[in-house]
C-alpha cells in the first residue's frame, strides 16, 4: 500500500510519452455533471478575473508614466541613475578594490620602470653625444 501511496505523489516531471498521454487522456468522462459545471463557472470567473487584473494593470501603468513626466523623469534619466548606481555599487565590492588595488600598484611600478629605461636611454644618448663631439673636436692621428 505505502508503495502505491508513493507512486501518486512522485515530484518527477511529466517526460515525453507521460506528457501524450495526460494530454490525450478524456478526464471528462470521469466528472459528474455537476462537477463539470462548477467547472466551467470557475473557468469562466477566473477568466474575468484575469481580464480586471490586465486592466488594473495597464491603468496603473498609465499613471505611473503621468506621475513620472510629471517630476520630469524620463528613460536617460533613468538610465543615468541605474548607471550611477550600479557602477557605485560596483566599486564597492572587495573583488573591485583589491583589484584597483592591484593595479594601482602594477601601475606605480610600470612607472618607475619606464623612468629608469628612460633614464638609461638618456645616459647612452649623452654619453654617445659627448664621444661623438669628443671624436670630431680631437684631429685624427696618424
Amino acid at each position: 500500500m505505502e508503495a502505491q501511496a508513493q507512486g501518486l505523489l512522485e515530484t518527477e516531471p511529466l517526460r515525453g510519452r507521460d506528457e501524450d498521454a495526460v494530454a490525450s487522456a478524456d478526464f471528462s468522462s470521469m466528472l459528474s455533471d455537476e462537477e463539470r459545471e462548477e467547472l466551467k463557472a470557475e473557468l469562466v470567473q477566473l477568466e474575468d478575473e484575469i481580464t480586471t487584473l490586465r486592466q488594473v494593470l495597464s491603468a496603473k501603468e498609465r499613471h505611473l508614466v503621468e506621475i513620472k513626466q510629471k517630476l520630469g523623469m524620463n528613460l536617460m534619466n533613468e538610465l543615468k541613475q541605474n548607471f550611477s548606481k550600479s557602477w557605485h555599487d560596483m566599486q564597492t565590492t572587495t573583488a573591485y578594490k583589491k583589484t584597483h588595488e592591484t593595479l594601482s600598484h602594477a601601475g606605480q611600478k610600470a612607472t618607475a620602470a619606464f623612468s629608469n629605461v628612460g633614464t638609461a636611454i638618456s645616459k647612452k644618448f649623452g654619453d654617445m653625444s659627448y664621444s661623438i663631439r669628443h671624436s670630431i673636436s680631437m684631429p685624427a692621428m696618424r
